[in-house]
């Protein structure tokens, strides 16, 4: 197996002599945020995080994402949260890409590095700090838990990218594979935060139209990506939003792996009443 590879490179600013040109895209169906839009100039600061500053690359909002919400975080040496969540029903998921993360989740103590993976349901009692000399930097998903009477939430959980085997799609001989930190099947998860590897030359060979919305982050590699009726490139460090329903392929076009962090919502009822009406 190839050495792992997470992007992380974000921030800085353009200079003046760059042209004013990019691939950022925003329809209706989906969006494209690249990675060179990611500078400093479009980061947020979050309450009770210090030495911290965030990326927002999908929010809650009309004609955007409707599910979840994701964050890129940067956290300084010496920084950190001891409130990271203000919300009692949001679950999460940390996904690291750089370097050394300590995380106090349920009790237990853990140290994060790439490829590490952590889901915080919903109520948890959690923190983060960054103890080493370098900066750190992750994904932070979260989404509104969706209780089901009968059903307990999942329990905290805490992995490594490097630990779990993909799960090769039926008869593609392993060219296009899933990480999966969770049983698919255990209807106690309403999201699944999962990795999609293709090999070079390797295709999604149709155009999947499905229910689930899609948060997908472009870890390693670079593809052609169909999305609606549109072709577009992308790269390690882009970010693609697609909605329900929203046609899309794949072709991975790179020398390596094309891999990348894959949000989407699942096991669950579709609310008959998404907007509040009776």
């Amino acid at each position: 197996m190839s050495k792992r590879s997470y992007y992380s490179a974000l921030g800085g600013h353009p200079p003046q002599s760059d042209l004013l040109t990019g691939r950022a895209v925003f329809t209706e169906a989906y969006a494209v945020i690249p990675r060179g839009v990611m500078k400093d100039i479009v980061t947020s600061v979050l309450p009770f995080w210090e030495k911290t500053r965030a990326w927002v690359i999908a929010r809650p909002l009309s004609g955007f994402s409707e599910t979840f919400s994701q964050y890129i975080m940067e956290v300084a040496p010496g920084g950190g949260s001891d409130r990271p969540e203000l919300d009692p029903e949001a679950e999460g998921v940390l996904f690291v890409v750089d370097g050394a993360l300590d995380l106090s989740l349920a009790g237990n103590r853990h140290r994060l590095v790439p490829g590490g993976y952590a889901f915080i349901p919903p109520g948890a009692a959690w923190s983060v700090r960054n103890a080493s000399d370098a900066d750190v930097r992750f994904h932070w998903i979260r989404k509104a838990y969706e209780a089901v009477e009968g059903i307990d939430p999942p329990e905290p959980l805490v992995l490594s990218d490097a630990d779990v085997a993909p799960s090769p799609m039926p008869g593609t001989e392993g060219r296009w594979a899933t990480t999966r930190f969770v049983d698919p099947d255990d209807v106690r998860h309403d999201m699944h935060v999962t990795i999609v590897t293709l090999q070079p030359g390797a295709v999604i060979p149709f155009a999947e139209t499905h229910v689930m919305e899609h948060g997908l982050y472009v870890l390693e590699g670079k593809a052609v990506y169909r999305l609606n009726q549109d072709w577009v490139e992308v790269e390690a460090g882009d970010f693609m939003w697609l909605r329900a329903f929203c046609p899309q392929a794949c072709y991975a076009g790179g020398p390596g792996p094309f891999r990348y962090l894959l949000y989407k919502d699942v096991n669950r009822h579709m609310k008959l009443r998404p907007f509040g009406g009776r």
